[in-house]
C-alpha cells in the first residue's frame, strides 16, 4: 500500500499546484496576453481545445477516449508492477497531470496553458509533470529490466 500511497501523494501534489496556477493565470493574466518573465520563457494566458499542443483540438470524444484508455493502462501497469522501485514516482506524475488536464476540459471546455518557450507551443504544469512522468516511467522500466549476461572467460568451462 505504500507505492499506492507515494502515487496518491504525487497526483495531489501535482494536482494542487496545476490548479493554483492555472485559476492564477485566469483571474490575473489577460486572455492573448504575453510577458517575458526569463530569458526565453513568457508568460501567456492561452486556452487549448486539443490534447499536446493544440493536436485534435475538434475531437472531443477521441481525445476522452484516448486519455481514458492511457489512464486504464497506466493503474493496470502500476497494480501489476507497484513493487519495482520508483514506479510509484511516474504514475503520481502522470495520473496527476492527465486529472489536472481532464478538470479543465470537463469545467471549462478547455485547457488553460501559461508557459511559452520560443518554438514551442504554450504549456501548463499538468502538462509538466506529463513529459517528466513520460521520461520517468521509460527510466524505471528499463531500469527493471534485466541485464544480459555478459560473457565471462571462465577457464574450468573451455575445459569441460
Amino acid at each position: 500500500m505504500r507505492a499506492w500511497g507515494r502515487a496518491g501523494l504525487v497526483l495531489a501534489v501535482v494536482l494542487l499546484v496545476d490548479q493554483i496556477t492555472k485559476a492564477l493565470v485566469r483571474r490575473d493574466v489577460k486572455l492573448g496576453s504575453s510577458e517575458d518573465v526569463f530569458p526565453f520563457v513568457d508568460l501567456v494566458h492561452v486556452r487549448n481545445r486539443g490534447v499536446a499542443f493544440g493536436a485534435f483540438e475538434d475531437s472531443t470524444a477521441l481525445v476522452a477516449v484516448v486519455i481514458g484508455v492511457a489512464m486504464v493502462a497506466l493503474i493496470a501497469y502500476f497494480a501489476t508492477h507497484r513493487d519495482r522501485p520508483l514506479v510509484w514516482l511516474p504514475t503520481g506524475l502522470l495520473a496527476g497531470g492527465a486529472v489536472g488536464n481532464l478538470i479543465d476540459r470537463v469545467r471549462e471546455g478547455f485547457v488553460t496553458d501559461f508557459v511559452k518557450l520560443p518554438s514551442w507551443p504554450a504549456f501548463n504544469v499538468a502538462d509538466m509533470a506529463i513529459t517528466v512522468g513520460v521520461v520517468a516511467l521509460v527510466l524505471v522500466v528499463e531500469r527493471s529490466q534485466p541485464v544480459a549476461e555478459e560473457a565471462v572467460d571462465d577457464p574450468a568451462r573451455e575445459h569441460a
